[in-house]
């Protein structure tokens, strides 16, 4: 099968846009006319202008579709039709690839397709756990409900993924501008001083030795360092994209002292939440926990997830397959058993949901509050010494004239 982009007009003259699937072009070609469509242009997906190639890299921000969900939760619950909803969203989208896919999940609900069967053909832009919390609202005919539902906890998950990592922006400039301003010191101040100071006679300190001759190093072979370091990052993002890769890299962002405690705590959150959304909407444990593995987006917790879900299946209680992680707190695991025991498992994931979000808040404080004082006792401590190889030469020169 091969994926083919259309351009049409329908029979009442509107414009039709989307992707249909097909053994070639000719089968695609008579498939689109079945459909009533007088088709205007119509290319394999995989051959696109370089214009077009541009638009579809990237995928949609969350941002985008806690606005899509929240839009939707509105005109649903104004009982406006899906067919009318999806084709106004569409227009008013300012994503292109989010306006595509809308486009697309209107002319499928035309043609009689559902909304979860519409928008399971674009897993880049609405994810598994998206299209199952749908499908559970279109089956217990609580659709606005879910929608309602979706916008508000995609809200409180964005915000909190946002505030995690801004966090780290603001620290991350800060440290880059400092290596920057150093090297330009060093490469381009200290080889004119450095020379002054051979030239005096006497005999240098020690540190100003060290200074001078990693100076040197810098000027003679900084060009290529930069070029390795270049290089070793794009071979190690190349690498982060791979199955294996994104394990490593995963398993190192929960082992950075500090840091990982906060991203520990921001996948509780998310597996937490993801769970009693579902399971409030009807959805069943084991593909509660299945889609959960999905959309937690670290590889460690996504094969712990997918390990509690084989457990759960063959029998055991979801308490009892996360006790055997040591990545799952115990007090996650024992309110879990307390909800199976009382029957609110739900109600006890929207407390844990809640109480991590918390604890993500303060462990951005925290982290914010520890990194500003280090930052500058560490940029006090290199701009100083490095002032101090300069200046104890210099005024050791004038001291003794």
């Amino acid at each position: 099968m091969s994926l083919f982009n259309y351009e049409a007009v329908d029979r009442e003259g509107n414009e039709r846009k989307g992707e249909i699937e097909a053994h070639n072009i000719d089968v695609a070609i008579t498939s689109l006319q079945n459909r009533g469509l007088i088709i205007s242009k119509i290319v394999p997906a995989d051959k696109k202008s370089i214009f077009e190639a541009n638009i579809t890299l990237g995928g949609v921000k969350n941002k985008d579709i806690v606005i899509l969900s929240k839009q939707l939760s509105t005109l649903f619950e104004a009982q406006v039709s899906a067919l009318r909803v999806f084709r106004l969203l569409a227009k008013e989208s300012p994503s292109p690839i989010l306006r595509q896919a809308l486009e697309a999940v209107a002319a499928d609900i035309s043609d009689g397709s559902s909304v979860t069967q519409a928008l399971s053909k674009h897993p880049k832009v609405f994810s598994t756990f998206y299209v199952n919390m749908v499908a559970a609202g279109e089956e217990s005919g609580k659709l606005s409900s879910t929608f309602t539902y979706l916008s508000e906890y995609l809200d409180r998950a964005y915000e909190l993924t946002s505030k995690a990592k801004n966090a780290l922006i603001y620290p991350a400039f800060v440290i880059s501008i400092f290596f920057i301003v150093m090297y330009l010191m060093l490469t381009m101040v200290i080889p004119k001083i450095s020379q002054i100071l051979i030239d005096s006679g006497q005999e240098l300190p020690v540190f100003t030795k060290v200074v001078v001759a990693f100076s040197n190093f810098l000027s003679n072979y900084g060009i290529f360092m930069i070029v390795g370091l270049v290089v070793f990052a794009f071979l190690a993002f190349r690498f982060s994209r791979t199955e294996g890769g994104a394990a490593i890299f995963d398993d190192i962002k929960l082992s950075i002292p500090a840091v990982g405690n906060l991203y520990e705590k921001l996948y509780l959150a998310r597996i937490a939440g993801n769970m009693n959304m579902m399971l409030t909407s009807g959805i069943s444990m084991v593909k509660t926990l299945d889609n959960t593995a999905q959309v937690v987006d670290n590889k460690v917790y996504e094969q712990i997830m997918k390990t509690v879900s084989q457990d759960v299946s063959t029998g055991a209680s979801v308490s009892d397959a996360m006790d055997k992680h040591e990545r799952i707190p115990s007090m996650l695991s024992q309110m879990i058993r307390i909800g199976e025991e009382t029957g609110r498992i739900s109600s006890v994931l929207d407390t844990m949901a809640r109480f991590y979000e918390r604890e993500v808040v303060n462990a951005v404080d925290t982290l914010v509050g520890l990194i500003e004082p280090f930052m500058i006792v560490a940029l006090g401590l290199g701009v100083g010494g490095l002032l101090a190889s300069v200046l104890i030469p210099i005024y050791n020169i004038t001291g003794a004239v």
